[in-house]
């Protein structure tokens, strides 16, 4: 600057070297001496023509910090500003401001450092947090030895696991054991290389319950390419996969459906022929002996009989005629047709209608069926000791549910995904034939209905069978 002694030049080479920006600031708030950092930075002339505020370095929302430290003794703390540039760009700053004691006057020897660059990292490092944070896809973090450092609230809500339980922990935590250790072995060798990894992968909640998702683990590289930590994205496909096995189940009992209908018909035949036969023979024998061994081909006649009928039920729901029908009605005379059996004696029956439940197109007897071999086997499920079967009845605007619980033996987990299958029963030989739940099924699905079951093995079962609201006209309350 003009006027300059040889010190101030000797100063002021010294404050150009420095690579912040450096200015010496008179106690009016004007800028006495600034550095060729913030020349360049701000676009200041190398010589001012007249005197330039410090504060109209600054934008108009800036702080403004330096009457503070003028009124006191104090260094001031560090504070953020921000300048602007004569191009209009802005240049966010930490200031940091020490008082100089002059001759005759105070001055403020002002450093600025430009943060603008580490503000926008943090400015996308907050985009970017926010975004993991509260997206709906489960996400999680781990470091390079495959601890977790963070999950988002959705990993949280899909596993079951608090963050407090899973932060510090290995991902292995959520397996389920399905996977040979190979499996993983080449999943960590590909994320270890730098290289992306993909694909679906069958994990376990906190309840037990599977979780299906589908997961992308990216690596985290640092500045100089090494690995430092793993980013995992998951998706929840698990009610996905549920309706693919549903979709399967169906078109499985359509498939099981139309051969029952073809054996029905080919094994009916000849045993109408045998059964015929054997009227005749009872007519026209007189030898007791021979009479009472064909009373008992009779019965088996009859007992085959009944399966075909059965399987014909099951394939050809559609033959009974569908008339308006109560179902509170139906299902409490179901109950009290079972409570009426041997086995019954000791079970209380509870019955709960939630809501006005409409009076639904259905083939009552069927519908009646279908109670009674749900409650049949809840009975059952006791095996004679004192327990409660309740029957719950409610719906909502598309659908009417009634649940059938008992407080039984329960289901082993491998007989589940059965438990639907003709002629697969847990009975003795002689107790059940393996088809009263299977032709239920088949009843409940030809009127565009469903029918699920949950168990619990040692604690209870439920059946719930869901059909669909077509019914106009309430009644039951």
């Amino acid at each position: 600057m003009a006027g300059m002694t040889g010190e101030q030049n000797i100063a002021n080479i010294f404050i150009d070297i420095i690579p912040d920006m450096c200015f010496v600031v008179s106690s009016t708030r004007d800028v006495l001496v600034y550095n060729k950092r913030a020349r360049e930075l701000l676009g200041l002339p190398a010589t001012p023509t007249e005197p330039i505020s410090f504060y109209s370095l600054l934008t108009d929302d800036s702080p403004r910090p330096l009457l503070p430290v003028l009124r006191t003794m104090d260094r001031a703390p560090e504070a953020e500003v921000r300048f602007k540039t004569a191009d209009g760009q802005v240049v966010e700053a930490l200031l940091s401001i020490r008082k100089i004691k002059g001759v005759g006057a105070d001055f403020l020897y002002v450093i600025a450092r430009d943060v603008s660059e580490v503000k926008k990292k943090e400015l996308d490092l907050l985009r970017f947090s926010n975004v993991v944070h509260y997206t709906v896809n489960p996400i999680q973090i781990t470091d390079a030895q495959g601890r977790m450092v963070y999950v988002n609230p959705a990993f949280e809500k899909a596993t079951g696991y608090t963050k407090e339980e899973l932060i510090g922990s290995n991902p292995n935590k959520l397996s389920s054991g399905k996977y040979a250790k190979e499996f993983w072995q080449k999943v960590w060798h590909t994320i270890n290389t730098g290289k992306v990894w993909t694909g679906e992968v069958e994990n376990k909640r906190k309840s037990g319950d599977a979780l299906f998702s589908q997961l992308l683990i990216s690596p985290i590289i640092d500045a100089d390419g090494k690995v430092v930590g793993f980013l995992g994205t998951h998706r929840d496909i698990t009610e996905q996969r549920q309706l693919e096995q549903q979709l399967m189940h169906s078109q499985k009992m359509e498939s099981i459906g139309t051969l029952a209908a073809g054996i029905a018909h080919e094994v009916g035949n000849p045993l109408a022929s045998i059964s015929s036969i054997v009227q005749v023979l009872l007519r026209t024998l007189t030898d007791d002996f021979a009479k009472e061994r064909l009373g008992l081909v009779q019965s088996q006649v009859h007992r085959i009989t009944k399966i075909i009928r059965d399987l014909v039920d099951f394939s050809r729901p559609s033959n009974y005629q569908i008339q308006p029908t109560d179902l509170v009605r139906t299902l409490t005379d179901a109950v009290e047709i079972v409570k009426m059996g041997k086995k019954a004696k000791d079970v209380t029956f509870v019955t709960h209608v939630r809501r006005q439940i409409p009076i639904l197109p259905l083939v009552p007897d069927q519908i009646s069926q279908v109670f009674i071999n749900i409650l049949l086997n809840a009975v059952d499920a006791l095996k004679g000791k004192h327990g409660t079967i309740t029957a719950e009845v409610g719906r909502n605007e598309g659908d009417v549910f009634i649940t059938i619980a008992d407080d039984g033996c329960g289901i082993l987990p491998e007989n589940m995904p059965k438990i639907f299958e003709p002629f697969f029963t847990t009975k003795q030989v002689g107790e059940g034939t393996g088809l009263g739940l299977w032709v239920s099924y088949g009843i409940v699905r030809s009127f565009r209905g469903d029918l699920t079951v949950t168990s619990s093995w040692g604690r209870g079962t439920s059946f719930c069978m869901k059909l669909p609201l077509v019914g106009k006209d309430y009644v039951n309350g």
